[in-house]
C-alpha cells in the first residue's frame, strides 16, 4: 500500500491492522550514533495507549520491541524495525458489522476502493495504526533532541470548553493534557456527560515546536507548513490544521497580522514560526481540529453492503474522544516532518557550515550513504 510510507530521507513505513497479531514500523535514514533504547520509545507509547482514565477500556500494553538498527544502545544508520503486538483483541465484538457500514468510518470507502475490507475494528483505517507512528516519532524526537529541538502538544478545547489560561506544568497534571487546570476539570465532566448520553466529542490540540533553526522548508510546493499540514491531516481524526493565527488571520488587518522585525529578531509570532514556507527560528505553533469519535451507541442511519437501509447502534470498547490519546500522535507527525527536513538533501556545499554540528557529524558518519562524497549534502 503506497500510502503507508512517510518522509523522503528520514523515512517511515508502518504496517499492521487493528485486530491483527501485531503492528509496527520501519524507520530508515536515521543517522548512526544516536542513543536509543526501547524506553525512549515506550514513554511516548504509554501516553497513547488505551485502557487509562477517560479512554477506551481496551487494554493494550503497547510494549515495543526493537528488532534491528540499534547496537550497544546506539543507532547504526541501518533500518530500525519496531514491533508492537496486539494483546487484547476481541474480534467477535465486530461480527455484526461485517455486512453493514458504520457512519463516519472508512468502511464503505475502503470497500469501494479495494473491493474488500477488514471489518474487525476497521483494519488499516483504525486509529490503532497510530501506535506505529508514535513509535517512529519517538525516534525522531531522540534525534532532534540532540540538537535542542522539542515538540509538545496539549488540549486547548474539548466539547465547547476552551482553555483560557496557560501553565506548562499543568499539562501533565490532568488526564486530558490541558494547560488550564480549571478548564481540564470542566472537560472531564463534559466527557462523563457525553458518555452517559451514548455520544462522542471532538476538540482542538495545539502543538509547539521549539529550537527549530531558521530555513527549514523549500519554496513553493514543498513548504514546511504545507508538509506539516499534510502530515497532521493524515491522522484519521484530524479534519483541520492551522498555523500561527490560522483562520483568525482572516479577521485581522495587515498591520495587526504582520510580525515586526527588530535587531533582536521578530517582535511577535502571528506567523507561527513559518514565513514563505521556511522556518523563522521562532516557535512553530500548529493547531488541529479533532472530530468526534464516529463509533457511538446512539441509533444511526446507514445501509448494508446490499444497499438495504438499516439502523445501527455501535457497542463495544470505544473512546468518547480522540483526545487525549491523539496528542502524542500529533506530536509524532510534527517530529517526523522536522526530522525529515533536517536531513533533506540540498545541492549547495557552501551551506554545509550553517548546518547544526550534530547533523553534520551524523552525516559524516553515514558518508556516501547520504551522497556527501558526491556533493549531495544534508540540509
Amino acid at each position: 500500500m503506497p500510502g503507508s510510507h512517510f518522509g523522503r530521507v528520514f523515512r517511515v513505513t508502518t504496517w499492521g491492522e487493528s485486530h491483527g497479531p501485531a503492528l509496527g514500523a520501519v524507520v530508515e535514514g536515521c543517522p548512526p550514533g544516536i542513543p536509543l533504547d526501547e524506553s525512549d520509545i515506550q514513554r511516548d507509547l504509554d501516553r497513547r495507549r488505551p485502557g487509562r482514565a477517560l479512554t477506551t477500556p481496551r487494554r493494550e500494553t503497547d510494549q515495543v520491541e526493537i528488532l534491528s538498527g540499534v547496537f550497544e544502545g546506539k543507532t547504526t544508520g541501518t533500518p530500525i524495525s519496531l514491533l508492537i503486538r496486539n494483546r487484547d483483541v476481541r474480534s467477535k465484538d465486530y461480527t455484526h458489522l461485517a455486512q453493514v457500514y458504520r457512519p463516519g468510518h472508512a468502511d464503505r470507502t475502503y470497500e469501494q476502493k479495494y473491493g474488500i475490507r477488514d471489518w474487525r475494528g476497521g483494519g488499516r483505517s483504525s486509529a490503532r495504526e497510530t501506535a506505529a507512528r508514535v513509535a517512529a516519532g519517538a525516534i525522531a524526537r531522540t534525534f532532534l533532541a540532540a540538537g535542542g529541538m522539542s515538540v509538545r502538544g496539549y488540549t486547548i478545547a474539548l466539547g465547547g470548553i476552551r482553555a483560557r489560561n496557560f501553565h506548562w506544568e499543568a499539562i501533565d497534571s490532568n488526564p486530558l493534557l490541558c494547560p488550564d487546570p480549571e478548564a481540564a476539570v470542566a472537560m472531564e465532566q463534559r466527557i462523563k456527560e457525553i458518555r452517559e448520553a451514548g455520544d462522542s466529542v471532538g476538540g482542538i490540540v495545539e502543538l509547539v515546536a521549539k529550537g527549530c533553526p531558521p530555513g527549514l522548508g523549500e519554496p513553493v510546493f514543498d513548504k514546511l507548513d504545507a508538509r506539516l499540514a499534510g502530515a497532521l491531516m493524515s491522522i484519521g481524526a484530524v479534519k483541520g490544521v492551522e498555523i500561527g493565527e490560522g483562520f483568525a488571520a482572516a479577521h485581522l488587518l495587515g498591520s495587526e497580522n504582520n510580525d515586526p522585525l527588530t535587531p533582536e529578531g521578530y517582535g511577535s509570532n502571528h506567523a507561527g514560526g513559518i514565513l514563505g514556507g521556511l522556518s523563522t527560528g521562532q516557535d512553530i505553533i500548529v493547531r488541529v481540529a479533532v472530530k468526534p469519535i464516529p463509533s457511538i451507541s446512539k441509533p444511526q442511519q446507514t445501509v448494508t453492503r446490499e444497499g438495504t437501509p438499516a439502523t445501527l447502534e455501535i457497542k463495544g470498547r470505544h473512546d468518547i474522544s480522540a483526545i487525549p490519546r491523539i496528542v502524542p500522535v500529533c506530536e509524532a507527525m510534527v517530529l517526523l516532518t522536522l526530522a525529515d527536513f533536517m536531513l533533506h538533501p540540498f545541492p549547495c556545499s557552501q551551506r554545509r557550515a550553517s548546518r547544526p554540528a550534530w547533523v553534520r557529524a551524523g552525516c559524516r558518519a553515514m558518508g556516501s550513504k547520504t551522497g556527501e562524497k558526491a556533493g549531495f549534502h544534508p540540509r
